[in-house]
């Protein structure tokens, strides 16, 4: 993938779209391309959140595990959808896992990449910060099942 297709990639996401071309560029430099087969496992529940995955291809399933062993999926993301950005910022575990349902092309921004680059432009995280709040009470509701 050349330079400008990820700059285009990550501009396609709702968590960058507000940045400016010159912070999407610095954020471009640092993601590398993935590929994952259909039934592949990109993000295991319990394990270290190493990065953030953006779809740039392809879709997958967001599969939680809960106490007493039942497998629920919460969500389907497709191209121009980002997975794994709570982890990325709070350094907590993955809370779920994440798997191909078909052949996916991903671009990934390690966790240590990305805290970097905020570190260095603190008003990054600021404009972030309403898109991460809107997908977490968006996934709250999925959970609890209210909408409001």
């Amino acid at each position: 993938m050349q330079q400008q297709e990820i700059v285009e990639g990550l501009k396609a996401v709702s968590l960058f779209s507000s940045l400016s071309q010159r912070f999407v560029s610095g954020i471009a430099k640092s993601c590398v391309e993935r590929r994952f087969a259909a039934g592949e496992t990109l993000v295991r529940q319990g394990n270290p959140g190493v990065g953030l995955f953006v779809i740039v291809s392809g879709k997958v399933k967001v599969v939680k595990t809960n106490d007493e062993g039942t497998r629920l999926e919460l969500a389907t993301h497709g191209a121009g959808e980002v997975i794994g950005e709570m982890s990325v910022l709070d350094g907590a575990n993955r809370t779920a896992d994440v798997i191909a349902v078909e052949d996916t092309v991903s671009l990934v921004l390690s966790s240590w990449d990305f805290r970097s680059f905020m570190d260095a432009h603190p008003e990054v995280a600021l404009q972030i910060l309403p898109v991460v709040v809107k997908r977490f009470r968006e996934t709250n509701e999925a959970l609890t099942g209210m909408k409001g």
